[in-house]
């Protein structure tokens, strides 16, 4: 059981390249809150990021760095570079459509793609929601996957040919990946009490593992244990350690997620739902349902579907 790719997957998280910045010269943009994740990776030159109470942080080429909660930041040539404010609705359109931003005047010194990563809102058990607010990875660290990805970016933005647009948006995802194997090794404090700090502990991500594998099996803490040959109040502690929570309770969120997910996209019955997670009876599932969704199944798949209908023009 791949635990990473499995949660980012039923999380739905999905990356699309966004704005390719061009810039020369003095030059600085602000970038409003964003629903899901920002990303840049520098490719030529250097850029500042700068974030509302931290330290304006340099980028390097070669750096990647991930906003997981997508929040304002501002991107400069220097640390005092104005702001444009004229650029801002530009800077958005290319953002969201994946367009070029030219910025300054002159010589092009600088090269970022920036992409964006989203992730559905019915999953509530997220690897990128738990992260800190900047993660910050430099280049150079001795010829990994994530230097190698940087570079095929690099080529593949410099001579654009047919298809550019898709086998960017593929790389994104494979950056996401290599960029959270790179910082959970080289910042494993920072990654203590994230998502991926479970990773660290291997009593702890083998029990997720079978959590997952088997979300209706009728786990107990014990049988849990039993499995794992450590005793419930070990397993109980250093579970608690790393994901802040018990093992019920993680299993409990884990099941009403893919039940979640199952209610709104397929049309299985409410019974066949429940069982499929693990529950013997429609009231016991329906109860634990309204508990951690506050909405009976059926009140559930019928707004969730409701909020994915596109909205009228106008």
């Amino acid at each position: 059981m791949d635990l990473l790719a499995e949660t980012l997957a039923v999380g739905g998280v999905r990356g699309t390249a966004g704005a390719r910045i061009e810039g020369s010269g003095p030059w600085g943009i602000l970038w409003h809150r964003i629903a899901g994740a920002a990303f840049y990776a520098v490719t030529c030159g250097t850029a500042w990021l700068d974030l509302p109470g931290q330290p304006p942080r340099q980028l390097m080429p070669g750096d990647v760095v991930l906003l997981p909660n997508g929040q304002e930041h501002t991107l400069r040539s220097a640390p005092d570079a104005p702001v444009i404010p004229q650029l801002c609705s530009a800077a958005e359109r290319a953002r969201k459509c994946g367009g070029v931003l030219r910025l300054g005047s002159g010589e092009v010194q600088t090269h970022v793609l920036g992409a964006s990563y989203d992730y559905d809102p019915a999953v509530s058990t997220q690897v990128l929601a738990t992260l800190p607010d900047v993660v910050h990875v430099r280049a150079n660290r001795g010829g990994d996957g994530l230097d190698d990805t940087v570079r095929l970016l690099s080529r593949e933005l410099a001579g654009p040919q047919i298809a550019t647009d898709f086998v960017l948006n593929r790389l994104v995802d494979i950056l996401l990946v290599q960029l959270l194997r790179v910082w959970r090794i080289e910042k494993p404090a920072e990654a203590r009490g994230t998502w991926l700090g479970v990773l660290g502990d291997p009593l702890v991500s083998v029990a997720l593992a079978k959590i997952h594998e088997a979300p209706a099996r009728p786990w107990t803490t014990d049988l849990l244990a039993a499995e794992l040959a450590t005793s419930r109040s070990t397993l109980t502690r250093r579970f608690r350690d790393t994901t802040g929570r018990t093992p019920g309770d993680y299993l409990t969120q884990w099941r009403m997620d893919l039940a979640a997910v199952r209610l709104r996209d397929t049309d299985e019955t409410v019974d066949s739902i429940a069982h499929s997670v693990g529950y013997t009876s429609v009231f016991a599932f329906s109860r634990a349902f309204r508990r951690a969704r506050h909405e009976a199944p059926g009140q559930y798949r019928a707004s969730s579907r409701e909020s994915l209908r596109p909205t009228p023009a106008g």
